[in-house]
């Protein structure tokens, strides 16, 4: 196996055992050593890969929105025609993709906000992004973001276990 290849393979395990340890055990307990056991590799090997704590949830952070980024551009791509809301209709069933996902952002999110609030800037203007299109598309923008902001609550209190649906 090629170097790159193995280093992918190291930086993916990682990144999945950062996720498990949030979602198992909090956020409290994401450490380099918990993710080094969790992964398999040894701490050196993950610290050539992450340096510190930090750059593992900013990482953990750009591949759960790059998924779902994916995620959302496929299902416009897929339901083209479809719907006169896009993009609402995109953000609503990425919703329940992050439902549905096991170890799912809400995790990576829980683990940013308690390192450095900071982290969640790129995600906020990305959501910037998507609110101003939803708005662009509708005829009706506040109805259009009630239902964007129901999904996502929906999402979050599902991810969270305090949904009663």
């Amino acid at each position: 196996m090629d170097n790159p290849t193995r280093s992918e393979r190291s930086r993916n395990a990682a990144l999945q055992a950062a996720l498990t340890i949030l979602s198992r055990d909090g956020p409290g307990r994401l450490t380099l050593d918990a993710i080094a056991r969790e992964s398999g590799l040894s701490k050196g090997g993950l610290m050539h890969q992450f340096p510190t704590k930090q750059a593992v949830l900013e990482a953990l952070l750009e591949n759960q929105v790059a998924y779902f980024e994916e995620f959302s551009s496929a299902y416009i791509a897929r339901h083209r025609g479809e719907d006169v809301h896009p993009e609402l209709a995109a953000q609503i069933a990425t919703s329940r993709e992050t439902i549905d996902k096991p170890n799912s952002i809400a995790f990576a999110l829980l683990g940013a906000l308690s390192q450095d609030p900071g982290l969640l800037k790129n995600t906020r203007d990305l959501d910037k992004t998507k609110v101003d299109a939803i708005r662009a598309e509708a005829s009706d923008p506040d109805l259009a973001l009630l239902r964007w902001s129901a999904a996502r609550g929906h999402a979050l209190t599902s991810m969270f276990g305090l949904c009663p649906l």
